[in-house]
């Protein structure tokens, strides 16, 4: 019996390609050249018309050109769903897709996964990816482990594995473990291993860490005071968000729109009232520099670890625990792992932050219009908290919790 894609039909030569040839009735053989001419054409099977390969071209394909189109898909994918319609079109590309060449060079925006789709399966691609070398994956899977699923050890080690590689925000963020001591107790702080980890992100070019670094060298904190070398790292840090800003053409910026001052420009804040968004709509969208400058740039893309973590704890009641709290900067995501963590703002004792870089950002963007000073504060079991932070040269202090 023959099948529809001709698997049984006989093999006959024509023009030295081997074809297959679907028989419709019989044919007598011994019949002249002309006479076969002038009979009905022969028609060619579907695998004939694409070298046998059953109109797939794909298929013909050799593994590393298909391995090399899908690294280059991976690092360029603007959602997960870039990557997993890949996955789902066939099993040749599911099985290639899910090779180590192509997890290896996937993009950060091809861990967007968000809190409330998180599953096993989510969990287990992250760690291919990890696996496979992949700096990125090994740096939002080890913010989600040591954060959120409270597996302190295997996180960290995670964001080392990725720092060893040069990943600046993993180097930022084991920086800040170490200045507050996250995961053990208020004893395991390690300032000056901190402010090393902060000089070699700052180095890879992090801004939030030469930012950090800047505060670090201005309050003489794990390491000696230094007020104008700080303040010229400030000022680097600010000149570098600016440069980066301009040099991206789908920046979003109107003409000149940058030099316009404009005091609370913050698209993403939800707490601004209609008031706000109708100046910041006249002002040009974004958020001032820390410095003097008087610019306004676009507010930086959130990473997807840090939206994952304010997520994750956002449906859990906005908190990660009895006692504890979220660093207040938007952006951040991070929680405390002890009580009393993180440094309140010495000002009013409303706000927390997990570094100072955070602290500052918040200050420029939310904070100053909504500071005010306060006679005592006193923490939520009662106990009043001692100040130790002073101000920061922005006109806000943090108090060491």
């Amino acid at each position: 019996m023959r099948t529809r894609r001709g698997v049984c039909y006989p093999r006959m030569e024509v023009c030295g390609v081997e074809k297959r040839v679907v028989k419709r009735a019989k044919r007598d053989f011994s019949a002249t050249a002309d006479e076969s001419l002038a009979g009905k054409r022969q028609r060619l099977s579907p695998e004939s018309e694409y070298g046998n390969h059953g109109g797939d071209m794909f298929d013909g394909l050799p593994d590393d050109l298909v391995l090399s189109i899908l690294a280059k898909l991976s690092s360029s994918a603007s959602s997960p769903s870039d990557f997993i319609n890949v996955l789902i079109t066939c099993k040749r590309f599911n099985g290639l897709a899910l090779n180590p060449q192509v997890l290896a060079k996937a993009s950060q925006k091809t861990f967007a996964i968000k809190a409330k789709n998180w599953s096993d399966s989510g969990h287990r691609f992250l760690k291919l990816c990890a696996d496979a070398g992949n700096v990125e994956a090994c740096y939002t899977l080890g913010m989600i482990r040591f954060y959120c699923l409270q597996n302190r050890g295997n996180g960290a080690s995670l964001m080392a594995k990725a720092a060893i590689s040069s990943h600046a925000p993993s180097l930022y963020s084991l920086a800040v473990i170490q200045f507050n001591g996250s995961g053990g107790s208020k004893s395991d702080k390690d300032l000056r291993a901190g402010v090393a980890l902060c000089a070699r992100a700052a180095f890879l070019g992090h801004i939030d860490a030469l930012r950090e670094l800047g505060h670090c060298l201005q309050d003489g904190y794990g390491v000696r005071q230094n007020i104008a070398e700080g303040r010229r790292f400030l000022v680097q840090a600010n000149a570098r968000e600016l440069a980066a800003v301009l040099s991206d053409p789908n920046n979003g910026l109107a003409t000149r729109a940058w030099l316009t001052w404009n005091s609370h420009a913050h698209p993403n804040n939800p707490s601004r009232g209609s008031a706000t968004a109708a100046a910041a709509a006249a002002g040009g969208p974004g958020c001032p520099l820390l410095s003097d400058f008087g610019c306004n740039v676009p507010a930086p893309e959130v990473h997807p670890a840090s939206r994952f973590m304010a997520e994750w704890f956002a449906a859990r009641g906005g908190a990660p625990g009895a006692g504890l709290r979220l660093c207040s900067h938007f952006g951040c995501g991070r929680p405390e792992t002890r009580k009393h963590e993180f440094r309140r703002c010495s000002v009013c004792g409303t706000v927390n932050y997990c570094s100072r870089a955070c602290q500052a950002l918040d200050w420029k963007l939310r904070h100053k219009a909504e500071c005010a000073p306060a006679e005592r504060w006193v923490e939520e079991d009662g106990e009043g908290m001692d100040v130790d932070g002073g101000a920061d040269g922005n006109g806000d202090g943090m108090g060491d919790s």
